[in-house]
């Protein structure tokens, strides 16, 4: 009674003093924190520093608030009761655990003021700083050592349901906390279950919709779906290969309950199992998501670096793949470097992976982003020897068709291209130079008629390379670029005027040396390029006329005679009145 009786006092002293001015000063704030960790008179302070812990609240009152509030919990900490344990203990009759229940109430009001100042948009940065670092504090006290898992969790499910950006608060987990493995172990853990309940909840959507990003904004999965994204991306995959002492952030660090020996999961090889089985876990069910369309090129574009070499099993995500892969369109263009890795790595076996491949080879792909990253990967698959004569002629000519209306850089990478297929494959040189006799007979035995000039068997528009007809064709498009607009690609024309069959003269052309090739590079090369002879515009002879006679052909010009300062009229044999031309 005592002790009620002092705590009602002190709330009612505090409440005089707050009268006063209407709202307590920082100095009155920074006494009930000095009076609240001196006594356990004063308790009842601590629900009135509580409700000064607002994004709204001035910086310095707030800031003196939760250090006092953080000096009082941290000693109790270990006292502190489970939330069922609290729970049960609110109808006993002894006071220790009614006061237990209370602090554990008031330290769940904490943590949650602690994640509003954190993911709170509206808050400064240097309070959003203190509060996470404080929190982090928390859940690295734990009970007994053990990092707070649960706490963290509550974290972590704020911040993917936040509406507003949470880029600042990343950078500070990625950059102070991302290094302990602990933490990363967590991370996974919390993602993992939020994934999988944010996957029931959208189901009924269709796994395989990619939504617009314009509309991505308005249906708060997506948000929640991009922020998933976030967190994985600014906790990056610790380097499981070279490690071989993980730091952690608390004391026990990621051993679990069930474990009686602590060292057990100290060791850096069950540690390194334990984190690539959680970060597999944990990018699965994110993959499983209908990602939006920024995000899925986003992931496209990285998954080979960044998640691939990190998983315990690769080979789980050849789903993932080839569902992309089937796409279509860039999609299928940024899919195809995950894919190639799984089939050269990992032993993926893809049904039609060149027709696929064939069906790629379009003008937009000179256009892509990503084209650099894909034409150096088109150049790795045709690579192998086991790629059969029809199937390395069909890539030559689709890739030789590309050339009359790629740009010029294009245009460069094809020669490139071609210029390797013709090496790696000697029994397609054929298609360089290829006649036609013109007495052809056709297996009947019958003569054919001649065949028209002009006249292409190739089909650019089948699917299927092996009836394509490019075996019947030749490269008559890599002649015309001999006549190309632009000197860089007239030049290079020449290096398939090699004898590409004795590959001891010749030598493979690197991709990478054209694949990010563009108007720019190509003009800058062009200004760089020293050059012996400069060509001018003459005449071996003095004009007479503005045209030639060779160039209107069934058309005369004649000098009439000139009176005066009139203008004298030309006029055409036999032409009419109105093909005149003054001169």
């Amino acid at each position: 009674m005592a002790k009620s009786s002092s705590a009602t006092a002190s709330a009612s002293g505090a409440k005089k003093r707050k009268s006063k001015s209407g709202a307590l000063t920082h100095e009155e704030v920074k006494s009930l924190g000095h009076e609240l960790l001196s006594s356990r008179t004063h308790l009842n302070h601590a629900p009135t520093l509580l409700a000064l812990l607002s994004p709204s609240a001035p910086l310095k009152i707030a800031l003196e608030a939760l250090i006092s509030l953080q000096s009082f919990f941290e000693p109790l900490l270990p006292s502190i009761p489970s939330a069922s344990a609290a729970a049960a203990e609110v109808a006993s009759s002894d006071p220790e655990l009614v006061f237990g229940a209370w602090l554990r109430q008031r330290f769940d009001e904490f943590v949650a003021a602690l994640i509003e100042l954190s993911v709170s948009p509206h808050s400064d940065d240097a309070i959003r700083e203190v509060a996470f670092d404080a929190f982090m504090d928390f859940v690295k006290l734990g009970k007994d050592g053990r990092f707070h898992s649960a706490i963290y969790h509550k974290f972590l499910h704020a911040v993917v349901h936040a509406t507003d950006s949470i880029d600042p608060l990343l950078e500070l987990l990625g950059s102070k906390y991302s290094k302990y493995a602990d933490v990363c172990y967590f991370t996974y853990t919390s993602l993992d279950k939020i994934t999988n309940s944010l996957g029931s909840q959208t189901t009924g959507s269709g796994k395989d919709g990619l939504q617009n990003g314009d509309d991505s904004s308005e249906n708060r999965n997506v948000i929640c779906i991009h922020n998933i994204y976030n967190i994985l991306v600014h906790t990056p995959a610790l380097d499981f290969q070279k490690e071989t002492k993980f730091d952690m952030w608390s004391t026990v660090g990621i051993s679990l309950k069930g474990e009686k020996n602590s060292s057990e999961g100290s060791s850096a090889t069950h540690i390194n199992k334990r984190l690539k089985v959680k970060f597999t876990k944990a990018w699965l069910a994110f993959l499983k998501l209908p990602l939006p369309l920024d995000v899925y090129k986003e992931v496209l574009a990285t998954i080979h670096q960044n998640v691939i070499p990190s998983m315990s099993n690769p080979a789980i995500l050849c789903d993932f793949f080839t569902r992309s892969y089937d796409i279509g369109g860039v999609i299928s263009v940024m899919a195809l470097s995950g894919l190639f890795i799984l089939m050269t790595q990992h032993n993926l076996e893809y049904p039609k992976f060149y027709d696929k491949l064939y069906a790629l080879l379009t003008p937009a792909v000179f256009m892509a982003k990503h084209r650099s990253v894909f034409l150096q990967l088109l150049d790795a698959c045709l690579k192998s020897s086991y790629v059969s004569a029809h199937l390395a002629a069909s890539f030559a000519k689709r890739l030789s068709r590309l050339a009359l209306s790629a740009p010029p850089a294009g245009a460069l990478i094809i020669i490139a291209l071609i210029h390797n297929l013709l090496r790696r494959h000697p029994s397609i040189n054929f298609l360089v130079h290829w006649e036609v006799p013109q007495d052809d007979t056709n297996t009947s035995g019958e003569a054919s008629q001649p065949k028209k000039v002009g006249a292409d068997p190739f089909n650019n528009e089948e699917t299927d390379p092996t009836k394509s007809g490019a075996m019947r064709s030749s490269l008559w498009e890599i002649d015309t670029l001999r006549h190309h607009y632009t000197p860089a690609v007239s030049r290079f024309v020449a290096s398939l005027e090699n004898d590409l069959t004795v590959r001891a003269k010749t030598s493979e052309m690197k991709i990478t040396d054209f694949s990010s090739g563009s108007y720019a590079t190509v003009f800058r090369d062009e200004v760089r390029r020293r050059i012996k002879q400069v060509p001018l515009a003459f005449y071996r002879t003095t004009p007479t006329s503005l045209f030639q006679e060779s160039d209107f052909p069934g058309w005369t010009f004649e000098q009439a005679s000139v009176e005066g300062n009139e203008n004298s009229i030309v006029e055409t044999s036999g032409a009419s009145p109105a093909k005149r031309s003054r001169v």
